[in-house]
């Protein structure tokens, strides 16, 4: 027997080959999202965020921030859900093409069921930066569900 595959036998090898790659893969997938799957929406308890956020005004890039943050989100008897998080984030203006200095800045938010269709928000955003004090903003919201 020759060791040599007709083109035909090459397509065939390459075909297994992906298929029992991509089988591997589809099983590595399921595993680490079989915890999820089984978990329930109202989860309660430790998280990790990673974000990106950037400013374009106008089109074009001008400033942005990286975060890494560890939090925590739960829901009262009352049914308010809340979460806390805080971990470093480190600024990036395009005008300096330059990354400032790390700082720590976190979240602190609350939603609330008003009916079966409307819930309301809010948000505070704390950060410290680098002349030693604290910038601050926030958002309050209402969500419609059709």
């Amino acid at each position: 027997m020759s060791g040599s595959l007709s083109s035909a036998g090459y397509f065939y090898a390459l075909r297994d080959t992906l298929k029992t790659i991509m089988s591997i893969k589809s099983t590595i997938a399921a595993a680490f999202a079989a915890p999820f799957l089984l978990s329930s929406a109202a989860f309660a308890g430790p998280y990790v965020n990673v974000e990106a956020n950037g400013s374009y005004p106008d089109g074009d890039y001008v400033s942005g921030n990286l975060e890494a943050q560890i939090g925590y989100e739960g829901a009262t008897e009352g049914g308010f859900g809340y979460y806390v998080s805080v971990g470093p984030t480190v600024s990036h203006t395009e005008s300096a093409d330059d990354f400032g200095d790390v700082e720590i800045a976190g979240y602190l938010g609350a939603t609330k069921s008003l009916t079966d269709s409307i819930s309301a928000y809010g948000e505070v955003y704390g950060q410290t930066t680098s002349n030693d004090d604290l910038d601050f903003s926030g958002k309050i919201g209402a969500k419609f569900v059709f």
